[in-house]
């Protein structure tokens, strides 16, 4: 409570739309995080008439309206919101969000103890209990992530503007905000995700799911990658009994290069590991059905196709001698390490 209580924290909410959820984002905020914040900035992407009336009808004395002239995008809304607040932290929430409860008390609790956690996020209920306990949470509770997610999220506003904001290249919408996490771990911060907050999330409300969605999300991605080819990455490792604490130095350096790169690793053993790094490791118990599940993924999608096989000792022979035929057929990059250095 001394902590939340020691910074300012404002609320940025881009709206575009969807009144009905708009109104329900902003009635939430008020209603279970009022006393703990200081202004509520909402910028009004050029909505319809109908979302521009409830916003002008709001009488909450937090609340700041802000209508633009012409539809910016997601990016500029939350840049030129932010470019209004002088807070230590800005909470930035989609539209589409319900706040169920004062999630911001685990968030600055992970603030207090790491001072280079830049930004941090609830989840949207996708994590199960089961699920957390499977990764390693850092001092604060939360979970290392590297793979920045924008629907709601606390951040230190400084580090927001230094770092420029979205990029504005992203137009509308759509992995603005996985770019501005890669620069944030480029210039040395981390991001967490805190599965003790939990908020809700109705997504696609603004931009729906048809065609100029699909063609936006391509072409963002597009853009994105061509900058970040790395993140490319999609890793299957497979080995016998062992965990993280069991790997040599030089081998767990690979792997946090990959997802500290943007990449994801997909571990297979022969039981479940205990405790997995951050988010973008992924863990299966080895069986045929799953490593060709794995194999034939991304068929659609380049970017979820596996890039690299990785042969750490004690593989199953059959699983040894089906990946070797994978990789000579799809021409995949392929790293075998010696039981001598486990």
């Amino acid at each position: 409570m001394s902590t939340l209580t020691a910074l300012t924290i404002d609320v940025v909410i881009p709206v575009y739309n969807a009144p009905e959820f708009s109104k329900r984002c902003i009635d939430s905020v008020v209603a279970h995080l009022g006393s703990f914040i200081r202004t509520i900035y909402i910028q009004d992407d050029a909505s319809g008439l109908q979302t521009r009336a409830m916003l002008d009808d709001l009488s909450y004395p937090q609340v700041k309206v802000f209508h633009a002239l012409d539809n910016q995008g997601y990016g500029k809304s939350v840049n030129d919101a932010v470019a209004r607040s002088n807070a230590d932290w800005v909470l930035i929430l989609n539209s589409d969000i319900e706040v169920l409860g004062n999630f911001l008390l685990p968030l600055c609790a992970a603030i207090a103890v790491d001072s280079k956690l830049a930004v941090i996020s609830p989840t949207e209920g996708d994590i199960s209990s089961e699920k957390a306990a499977s990764y390693l949470r850092q001092p604060g509770g939360y979970i290392t992530t590297y793979r920045f997610r924008g629907y709601a999220f606390l951040i230190r506003r400084v580090v927001f503007q230094e770092l420029g904001g979205f990029d504005l290249q992203f137009g509308r919408g759509y992995y603005e905000d996985t770019d501005l996490g890669r620069r944030l771990v480029k210039h040395g911060w981390r991001m967490g995700v805190h599965p003790d907050a939990v908020v809700r999330h109705e997504t696609g409300m603004s931009f729906g799911r048809g065609k100029a969605y699909q063609e936006l999300v391509r072409r963002n991605r597009a853009l994105y990658f061509s900058r970040y080819p790395l993140a490319r990455q999609n890793v299957l490792v497979v080995s016998g009994a062992c965990t993280l604490a069991d790997l040599p130095l030089t081998v767990l350096d690979l792997l946090e290069q990959v997802m500290r790169q943007g990449g994801r690793l997909h571990w297979l053993t022969p039981e479940r590991l205990p405790v997995l790094s951050c988010l973008q490791m992924r863990n299966s118990v080895i069986s045929l059905g799953v490593l060709v599940k794995l194999i034939l993924r991304g068929w659609s999608r380049e970017d979820k196709r596996i890039t690299a096989v990785w042969l750490l000792p004690a593989i199953p022979l059959w699983a040894r001698i089906l990946l070797k035929l994978v990789v000579l057929l799809r021409r995949l990059e392929v790293r075998e390490w010696d039981a001598a250095l486990f």
